[in-house]
């Protein structure tokens, strides 16, 4: 994953664990969007909380709009990176690129991107602003936990990384 990539992902995260995670799963990029892995786990996480809420029928309201737009908005992202990856193909077929219409092109879908994630940051808020304070120690407890997981992954990638790192220096430094 890409500096960039990264640093987008802990922001949005960061605003999930404000906000009650729909924001990160928004704003994944299509390739970790599917069926299993980091979605169903994703999902499954987002249904043990759900049940732990126990809600009422205005909250039921306002949980499955905040779920329909963070899916909706999911969607429309998955179609934004599908679209910037066609025109990058075909700017490619070009024999000069057009690197000022290509930056624009991902600029703009960027811009649309960043709508996208507020859109579901706004309604995940309205939310979890309706519900009582119990519920809201319920939510903060299962999101501190999901915090430590990322941070702890995060430290073990970093781990690897620098393990790797010294592993490919090591054969250079000794020649």
């Amino acid at each position: 994953m890409s500096t960039k990539k990264m640093s987008r992902f802990l922001a949005v995260a960061a605003t999930a664990l404000a906000i009650g995670a729909g924001a990160a799963y928004a704003a994944q990029p299509a390739e970790h969007g599917g069926p299993g892995g980091w979605h169903g786990h994703f999902m499954k996480e987002l249904t043990q909380l759900h049940d732990q809420l126990k809600l009422n029928a205005d909250q039921e309201k306002q949980w499955q709009a905040a779920l329909d737009t963070m899916k909706q908005n999911h969607e429309a992202m998955r179609a934004n990176h599908e679209q910037m990856k066609n025109q990058f193909k075909a700017a490619q077929q070009q024999p000069i690129l057009d690197l000022n219409a290509m930056a624009a092109a991902h600029q703009q879908i960027e811009q649309k991107d960043a709508q996208l994630r507020q859109q579901t940051s706004d309604a995940w808020l309205k939310f979890y602003n309706g519900l009582n304070d119990q519920q809201k120690t319920t939510v903060s407890t299962a999101l501190k936990q999901r915090f430590a997981k990322m941070e702890s992954r995060h430290e073990k990638m970093s781990e690897r990384w620098e393990h790797h790192k010294d592993a490919a220096s090591a054969p250079a430094a000794n020649q």
